[in-house]
C-alpha cells in the first residue's frame, strides 16, 4: 500500500450529524501527517472533487458512498464509508466505532474489498450521447404519466425478446438490496460478478427477472411505442433523457470499486438486521414449544 498524505471527506448534507464526524476525523487524520479536505453533498451533484486524493472518506448512507464509487472505481481510490443512513448494505463502518478501522487501515492492517460497477452508455443514431458507471444499478423507465415502455433485450448476440413494462433494471450484485428487490428480483451476494435483470411491472407474466454472467455486452433499445419518452437513471442520481431508437449499452466496468471495512459479513448482517431476516419462529422459552 503506499503511502496515504491526503485524504477527501464527502459530508451528506442532508445528515445532522456529517459535519461533525467530519471534523473529529479531519482531527485524527492530522495527527497522522494526513492532510483532510471537506466536500460538501447535497445528494444530487454530478460534481467531481476526488483527483489527487488518496482516500476518500464518506458520510451519510448508501447513497454517498455510490456518489463517491462512481468517480473513485476508475481513479482507483479506495472509499471508507461511515454509515448515517438507515440501511447500510454498502456503507459498514458505524459512527461511534470509525476510530480503530480508521488506524487499522493507515497502518496497512485493514484492507479494501471489491464491488463491481457496471459501465453504461447510450448510442443514438451511431453516437454516445451518455457515459456512466453505476455501483447500484441503471433503470430504464417511462417518463410522465404514461409509463408504459416497450424495449428490447440483446444479451451476448442472442436477443430476449421485448418487454412491455414500466421499465427494466439492470442491477449489480451490491445493487440486488435496492430497486430490483423491491421489483421483486433475486438477492444476490456482493461477492459475485453478475447481472441481475429485472423488468418493473412487465405486461407479461412470463417476463421474470434473471441473473446472468458479466463477462457479456447487455443492449437495451426504446422500441417505437405510442408513449415515446423513457429516461435513463443511474445509481438513482444522475438521470438522462431516452429517445425512440436510442440502445443502452451495459457492460462489466474496467475497475472495481474499493470499499474498506465493507466485507460479506456486513451485507449479510444488515439483510439480517434490515430486512428482519429470522429463519424459523423461535420457540417459546418458557413452554419448549413454538406457541405464543
Amino acid at each position: 500500500m503506499h503511502t496515504v498524505t491526503r485524504a477527501l471527506a464527502i459530508v451528506n448534507t442532508w445528515k445532522s450529524e456529517a459535519a461533525g464526524i467530519a471534523e473529529e476525523i479531519r482531527a485524527e487524520l492530522a495527527a497522522r501527517n494526513v492532510s483532510c479536505d471537506i466536500y460538501t453533498y447535497d445528494g444530487m451533484t454530478v460534481d467531481n472533487p476526488f483527483d489527487s486524493y488518496d482516500f476518500a472518506i464518506t458520510l451519510g448512507g448508501d447513497g454517498t458512498v455510490l456518489y463517491a464509487a462512481r468517480h473513485c472505481a476508475k481513479r482507483k481510490i479506495p472509499v471508507f464509508p461511515v454509515n448515517l443512513g438507515e440501511f447500510g448494505f454498502i456503507a459498514g463502518i458505524q459512527p461511534d466505532d470509525w476510530k480503530r478501522p480508521l488506524h487499522d487501515f493507515l497502518d496497512g492492517k485493514r484492507h479494501s474489498s471489491e464491488r463491481m460497477l457496471i459501465s453504461v452508455r447510450v448510442e443514438r443514431s451511431g453516437a454516445t450521447v451518455f457515459r456512466s458507471d453505476a455501483l447500484n444499478d441503471a433503470v430504464i423507465s417511462g417518463s410522465g404519466m404514461a409509463k408504459i415502455v416497450q424495449l428490447s433485450v440483446v444479451f451476448k448476440g442472442q436477443s430476449f425478446g421485448s418487454y412491455k413494462a414500466d421499465g427494466i433494471i439492470l442491477a449489480t450484485p451490491t445493487g440486488s438490496t435496492a430497486y430490483a428487490a423491491a421489483a421483486g428480483g433475486p438477492i444476490v451476494g456482493p461477492d459475485l460478478s453478475a447481472f441481475v435483470l429485472t423488468p418493473i411491472c412487465a405486461f407479461s407474466l412470463s417476463n421474470r427477472p434473471i441473473v446472468l454472467p458479466s463477462d457479456g455486452l447487455m443492449r437495451i433499445t426504446v422500441e417505437p411505442a405510442r408513449h415515446k419518452s423513457a429516461i435513463l437513471t443511474i445509481d438513482g442520481q444522475e438521470l438522462f433523457p431516452l429517445e425512440e431508437d436510442d440502445s443502452v449499452l451495459i457492460e462489466r466496468a474496467g475497475e472495481p470499486v474499493r470499499l474498506i471495512g465493507c466485507d460479506t459479513g456486513v451485507f449479510y448482517s444488515a439483510l439480517k438486521s434490515k430486512l428482519n431476516w429470522s429463519g424459523v419462529p423461535v420457540p417459546n422459552r418458557c413452554t419448549g414449544d413454538g406457541n405464543a
